[in-house]
């Protein structure tokens, strides 16, 4: 399975502004249920990552006001991206290797097409594993 094969069907891609504060951008994360988002130049291209865990280790536990800074100082700029062709089990190596939890996808063209997470991969992992256990159930007890 693909990258593209996950993401075809999502509807929102969730990214935010440079300019965006820190306050605003956790509300964002918390309004769509995500743990980390694109950030985007004014001309859509992707510049960072910015994660919750960014949020809490870079503002919250360094008593920073989050309603003051610019999500632009607290995201991973430059990060590790992937194309949607890229193979999920490929995905996976890159997040071990690298100790990331998310992997931004950009089209041939630049564009940001979203996000990968550990958590997307872990739902098609475990859903894979559960139609092979169903099958070989299934070739097992109707043998008998």
């Amino acid at each position: 399975m693909k990258v593209q094969d996950l993401i075809h069907s999502r509807t929102e891609v969730y990214s935010v502004t440079e300019a965006v504060t820190v306050h605003d951008t956790a509300r964002y994360l918390r309004e769509k249920q995500v743990r980390a988002v694109g950030v985007l130049n004014p001309q859509g291209k992707l510049l960072g990552v910015v994660s919750q865990s960014d949020i809490s280790d870079k503002v919250a536990a360094e008593n920073k006001c989050p309603a003051w800074m610019r999500v632009s100082e607290v995201m991973t700029p430059h990060p590790i991206t992937i194309p949607p062709e890229t193979h999920l089990d490929e995905c996976v190596r890159l997040m071990e290797k690298h100790g990331i939890y998310h992997l931004p996808v950009v089209d041939e063209r630049g564009i940001y097409r979203g996000m990968i997470s550990v958590q997307d991969l872990l739902r098609i992992i475990a859903s894979d594993e559960k139609a092979r256990a169903d099958m070989l159930e299934s070739f097992i007890f109707s043998q008998r």
